[in-house]
């Protein structure tokens, strides 16, 4: 497997992954929001990386530009969406896709990196709660699910440090893309 950055060639490809490991009925829709993504200026800088295996796409992760309403200043992304295809789950692409978009971001010096998803699958990659650490999301997240507000801290002391409702790009920026 190749983790890399995506390029345009990659477009058709990397929008068919979407669809596919999202389904038939969130797929077309996420599809649609990274198309989005990836041609909205607010969403800038952003990392886009896909999983290789021979020439298919077998994953795709995107982290856009995020702001802490109190902290502006602070770099921050928003990871949405990762996708890997039915046919390679659980082999670790996920996690790969994680860890490479992690490193980048740490090296162009984002601080921290926020998800709404399963909680019980980011925490193996760092993330925490982000609602009980201070950070408010973009629209509000039901009390049952909660836990599915995250955030992973690459600048050790910030968390604790800020808090503040996060903003997000604005082809994200719709309440029907905050609900778990």
């Amino acid at each position: 497997m190749i983790i890399r950055e995506a390029l345009g060639a990659d477009l058709a490809a990397l929008l068919a992954a979407e669809r596919e490991a999202f389904g038939e009925e969130e797929g077309p829709e996420i599809a649609k929001l990274v198309e989005s993504l990836l041609t909205d200026l607010t969403a800038k800088p952003l990392v886009s990386l896909v999983a290789l295996s021979g020439r298919q796409v077998t994953g795709h992760i995107l982290f856009t530009r995020a702001q802490i309403a109190s902290n502006e200043h602070i770099p921050a992304a928003i990871l949405a969406p990762l996708a890997v295809i039915p046919a390679s789950q659980n082999r670790g692409v996920g996690g790969r896709l994680i860890e490479e978009g992690v490193r980048i971001l740490s090296e162009s010096g984002v601080k921290l990196i926020f998800v709404l998803g399963h909680p019980g699958y980011y925490p193996r990659y760092g993330f925490r709660p982000a609602g009980t650490l201070g950070f408010e999301a973009p629209y509000p997240i039901p009390e049952e699910v909660a836990d599915a507000w995250m955030v992973r801290e690459l600048s050790p002391g910030m968390i604790g440090s800020i808090k503040g409702k996060v903003h997000c790009a604005a082809a994200l920026d719709r309440p029907e893309y905050w609900r778990e």
